[in-house]
């Protein structure tokens, strides 16, 4: 039995030792460290071989182990050989001493040169180099071949175990794949369809684009036909990315609903550090945090235990293993996806420049099949994910708490200042500014920041700034991090608030970075219930021509929605005040028609209020509940209760807020939604860019930042009705503008029954006559 191995991979395995410490990480750039790699391997001259590729073959036990990877380089000395090992680092160069680990790979490297050239000694060297001095400092050890084989073999040893899980494992796994039947008696309509669309796309490693109504039931869809797909040894591991907690736990069900019934497949769920950290505070320092100091000591042997206890890693499960095995619970879980077949977990984590997987994601594409649900949400969130921006403000007040004494960082920190200084000054006249290029000295002055600070902090440690120089030095990386990216889809945003100037990288389409970030696997499902226009969204998430769509009916009949248009009703900022009467008679019709549980979406909190106040005004026997604008956990599970079967409530709630999406009330527990207008994105200066972009590129600028951003939402808290076969509901749409071509043509094919009322006594009619229709 062969096993594939990487170096890096394989020799930090088995070697890592030690604490956890995130406090600080390398303040370079990612091209930095390439950079200087280059720049050191250059300068070997012609003796020295960059980037040298070696495989090499050893049996051990059972197995045969390949391991591959790329040396730094290779140096040719008058029949001598010296393999050379490059690190970057900001520690003192004197206080450096043998790391074992940094030699490890590179001993590795010589034992593989060794066996191909029948050398029988050879020089492992590491190179510090030192990022600010620009200092080098050299390590040498000299080894006989035999010494590196000894080296390398009791390596090998230590990973058998590891090895002979996992091919028991896969050969378990893909067996309990192949007895596998889909989980329920019957597909509903298009689901056979979807999971077809999903194998196929696995198949011709390619994106599908695909609108799945509600109801379609889109996590089995897709998750079914990918796990069928590693049986096959089509994929490698699959990621099913979201937005929300309610759809990762969705996908968590459908895999444990498979499981009963006989699969045999791991799974691992990612929670925000923030939501596990087990201290009441985070602070990753090994002096303050049990679970991360020795935290690699105890790390392999937990995970092997664990590993072998279970199969489905949630929330729950992680938390009570890091406690168990005193382990930070965040990396644990990223630990433990090594050895999983399926990863559920935030968007974050394949496409966020800041906070992507490393380890599965930058030095190689995989075998990955990417599932990402509720793709309309990563519209907004990759935009906002490769923006950046720093503040006036920070760089001031920390100049001033940290007073007289550190001249270093008061220098750094007034040539920031007064960078701003000059941008608020150009802002005077219109109060903001827009660069079509990257602000260079500002870069620049940002990274002499972040060279302080680190600096600083190392001789700092117990400073009572030290926090708020960390979080300046986080904030400044980020920036530095998406300036990496910045193309002509960029334009930097700078805005003046008083004193204060906000100086932001904006991302206007990230469409770009989201297909590179896709080419990362091997094949991609991008669905959601609302995906209209598709072609809109193919545009705007990473499609490119070899892309597919795909469109699904809705799964229930026809007559158990009743669409009513109100286009009477002007929702527009000058008609608001006016219409706030209307709309109430409107709600209170609706609410009589037939005793039950509602919902109301309106475009904005205010407007909500407005009515709100109207509504119990003229009707305060009506049972009222009110979204909050900063409600948490306990108070939004207490909100959705409130809707049980046999009540009767009428909710006000916003657009795009989170009852307008992923609650799931079936049955009578909803029976009707009224939605307030077309859900246009609030007008912004940003918002607009994002529309002057569209209109040059595409001649569809207002339709690409407004109207489809808009009607998403709309649908989306459309969708809230209909969850099951057999439930019945309405939706009330109240604004002329639903009326207009330009949205009738953005309706969904299952509204084609809709009907258009021009008063109350028009929505009493047809309510009546639904409601009257049901009963008979």
């Amino acid at each position: 039995m062969e096993i594939k191995l990487s170096v890096r991979s394989f020799v930090e395995f088995i070697m890592n030792k030690g604490s956890i410490d995130n406090r600080l990480t390398n303040v370079d750039r990612a091209a930095e460290g390439s950079r200087i790699h280059r720049k050191l391997q250059k300068q070997g001259g012609e003796n020295y071989q960059a980037e040298v590729f070696f495989s090499h073959r050893e049996e051990v036990d059972e197995f045969t182990f390949l391991v591959e990877g790329r040396a730094d380089g290779v140096i040719h000395e008058e029949g001598h050989v010296i393999i050379d090992e490059i690190k970057t680092t900001e520690i003192p160069l004197e206080t450096l001493g043998e790391n074992p680990l940094h030699f490890a790979q590179a001993m590795c490297y010589g034992y593989f040169h060794c066996a191909r050239s029948e050398q029988e000694k050879i020089t492992i060297q590491v190179r510090y180099y030192h990022l600010h001095t620009k200092k080098i400092k050299i390590l040498q050890k000299h080894y006989q071949k035999k010494e590196l084989q000894q080296f390398y073999v009791d390596l090998l040893q230590q990973y058998v175990k590891w090895a002979r899980f996992e091919v028991e494992w896969v050969r378990k796994r893909n067996d309990s794949i192949k007895a596998l039947q889909f989980p329920f008696d019957e597909y509903r309509l298009g689901q056979r369809e979807l999971a077809v669309a999903t194998y196929k796309t696995i198949l011709s490693r390619s994106k599908l684009f695909c609108q799945a109504p509600t109801g379609t039931g889109k996590t089995i869809s897709t998750l079914f036909p990918t796990i069928k797909a590693f049986a096959e040894g089509e994929a490698e591991k699959f990621f099913y990315l979201t937005a929300k907690t309610i759809t990762r736990q969705a996908a968590e069900a459908a895999t444990q609903k498979m499981r009963k019934q006989g699969l045999k497949f791991k799974t691992v769920t990612f929670t925000a550090k923030d939501k596990v950290c087990f201290l009441v505070e985070r602070n990753c320092s090994p002096e303050i945090c049990p679970y991360a100091n020795g935290y690699y000591d105890r790390l392999n042997e937990a995970v092997f235990e664990i590993i072998h206890d279970g199969d489905s890693f949630t929330r729950t499960e992680i938390e009570q293993y890091g406690k168990k095995y005193q382990l930070c619970p965040f990396e644990l879980a990223l630990d433990l996806s090594n050895w999983c077949d399926g990863i559920i977990c935030d968007y974050n984590y394949l496409f966020d420049p800041q906070v992507y997987l490393k380890r599965f994601f930058s030095d190689k594409n995989g075998e990955y099949v990417f599932l990402i649900d509720e793709v309309h949400n990563l519209v907004d969130r990759s935009r906002e994910m490769f923006s950046a921006s720093v503040y006036k403000s920070d760089y001031l007040m920390l100049k001033k708490q940290l007073g007289k004494g550190h001249k270093g960082m008061t220098c750094v920190l007034n040539t920031v200042n007064k960078l701003f200084v000059g941008y608020r000054k150009r802002c005077e006249v219109r109060g903001f500014l827009v660069e079509k290029e990257a602000q260079m000295e500002l870069n620049e002055a940002l990274f002499a920041v972040t060279r302080e600070c680190k600096e600083w902090l190392q001789e700092n440690v117990h400073s009572e700034h030290n926090g708020d120089v960390l979080q300046l030095y986080v904030d400044c990386r980020a920036y530095l991090k998406i300036s990496e990216y910045y193309s002509e889809q960029y334009v930097t945003f700078i805005q003046k608030h008083g004193s204060e100037v906000v100086v932001k990288q904006l991302c206007l389409n990230s469409s770009e970075l989201l297909n590179q970030a896709l080419k990362k696997g091997k094949a991609s499902v991008l669905f959601s219930a609302t995906l209209s226009p598709i072609d809109y969204y193919t545009a705007v998430l990473g499609g490119d021509e070899e892309s597919r769509t795909y469109s699904l009916p809705s799964p229930f009949p026809d007559g158990n929605a009743l669409v009513l248009i109100g286009n009477y009703i002007q929702t527009t900022y000058y008609k608001r005040e006016s219409s706030c009467l209307p709309i109430a008679k409107a709600l209170m019709a609706m609410v009589q028609a037939r005793v039950g549980n509602y919902l109301v979406f309106f475009p904005s909190f205010k407007y909500l209020h407005d009515v709100y106040d109207v509504f119990c005004e003229e009707y305060p026997d009506v049972r009222v509940i009110v979204q909050g604008s900063q409600m948490d956990e306990e108070e939004r599970e207490a909100f959705v209760g409130e809707f049980q079967s046999g009540g009767a409530v009428l909710g006000f709630c916003v657009m795009g807020g989170v009852f307008s999406e992923g609650i799931d009330l079936v049955g009578d527990r909803l029976i009707g939604v009224a939605i307030v207008g077309v859900g246009l994105p609030q007008m912004n200066r940003e918002r607009d860019l994002i529309r002057d972009y569209y209109e040059q590129k595409m001649r569809a600028g207002y339709q690409f930042a407004y109207q489809y951003p808009g009607m998403n939402k709309v649908m989306q808290a459309a969708g809230r009705v209909i969850r099951s076969a057999s439930d019945k509901g309405v939706i009330l749409l109240l604004d002329a503008r639903f009326g207009r071509n330009d949205y009738r043509c953005l309706f969904p094919a299952h509204w084609q029954g809709r009907k258009y009322v021009r008063g109350v006594g028009e929505i009493e009619v047809c309510l009546w006559e639904f409601w009257g229709r049901k009963e008979e």
